[in-house]
């Protein structure tokens, strides 16, 4: 085991991150997640660090970057939570605690802040933000399954937290494993040449004009292609054609992934189903294009956090995955 975390191999480059909670550049370990005694002895040591999280909202500092804390610095809030590793960054493991037991305003000094993950978003650089999708997505699982969904028994952290297990049959449990999911969601921009189909959900607070790209999240045993043709169909009544792939996001509320699709229409007549969705619109390329400069009296679409904004954009300016 040591031996092979010694001859551990330089990582190649990372891929480019397109959007907002991607590009993370922890390497995640699996190798040291096999070994629980160098997990629990990295947990202790001084080196390593510490991500503090107060109700899943995360430190930032006044230099607006995440704000890390040693074991000294994590023990002085007396809190008993499991350091949850993320993995090796620059040579040293990276922990992620919630520390949602101590009082906010004893962890919030010299210039630390906890705030909400969408609002950090905004100004976190793109590694910075792929770290936060991580961290807070595996504290928010870990938070909500304390308890086997098999046989109702308390679980334990196993693997630094990658996976939750429930103790064996003769220790009053069942032995399950239970690990960490991930949701896929197909989100499109369906296009019959110079015209985008838009929408607006029910059920969410969208300001008046905003529209987004239609999106829902995937059935078992179902294609990408076939999501999203499902969900178009249910939320617009149109049929599509060809579906083509553009890229995907992490979106760590709780634990999504947004498949970032084009397709072209089929049909173009609209029939929304109304209890799902407020209005369902096509918008000519030219009042895209003014409302991607903001310019646009009758349209606003999502900031550039959401992939929604890069989908619309690549569309409207040529960009989009061709057939």
């Amino acid at each position: 085991m040591n031996d092979r975390r010694e001859r551990r191999p330089a990582r190649p480059e990372r891929i480019k991150a397109t959007h907002v909670f991607a590009g993370n550049p922890i390497d995640r370990g699996e190798v040291e997640r096999r070994d629980e005694e160098w997990l629990t002895a990295q947990a202790n040591s001084p080196a390593s660090r510490m991500l503090p999280m107060w109700q899943l909202n995360v430190p930032v500092s006044a230099g607006q970057t995440l704000s890390w804390f040693n074991v000294d610095q994590l023990r002085q809030l007396q809190v008993d939570s499991e350091p949850i590793f993320l993995g090796i960054l620059d040579g040293l493991p990276h922990f992620v605690v919630d520390v949602s037991a101590a009082d906010r305003g004893a962890v919030e000094s010299d210039g630390l802040t906890f705030e909400d993950a969408r609002t950090t978003a905004e100004y976190l650089s793109g590694p910075e933000s792929g770290i936060v999708a991580q961290a807070r997505a595996q504290l928010s699982w870990h938070g909500r399954h304390g308890f086997c969904a098999v046989c109702g028994h308390p679980t334990r952290i196993a693997r630094g937290g990658q996976v939750r297990r429930c103790p064996q049959k003769g220790d009053g449990g069942c032995g399950t494993e239970h690990y960490p999911r991930t949701d896929p969601v197909v989100i499109t921009v369906v296009h019959d040449g110079d015209r985008c189909l838009l929408g607006q959900s029910r059920g969410r607070l969208v300001a008046m004009r905003r529209y987004s790209a239609l999106a829902g999240f995937m059935d078992q045993g179902e294609s990408i292609e076939e999501a999203v043709s499902r969900e178009v169909m249910e939320e617009a009544g149109i049929q599509v054609g060809a579906v083509r792939y553009h890229s995907s996001q992490p979106w760590p509320f709780p634990s999504s992934l947004m498949i970032g699709c084009h397709a072209d229409a089929a049909t173009t007549d609209i029939q929304k189903d109304d209890e799902e969705m407020a209005d369902v619109q096509w918008f000519p390329r030219q009042e895209v294009l003014l409302a991607l400069q903001e310019k646009s009296e009758i349209l606003a679409i999502p900031g550039p956090t959401a992939i929604a904004h890069h989908l619309i954009r690549a569309w409207a300016t040529g960009e989009a995955p061709q057939p």
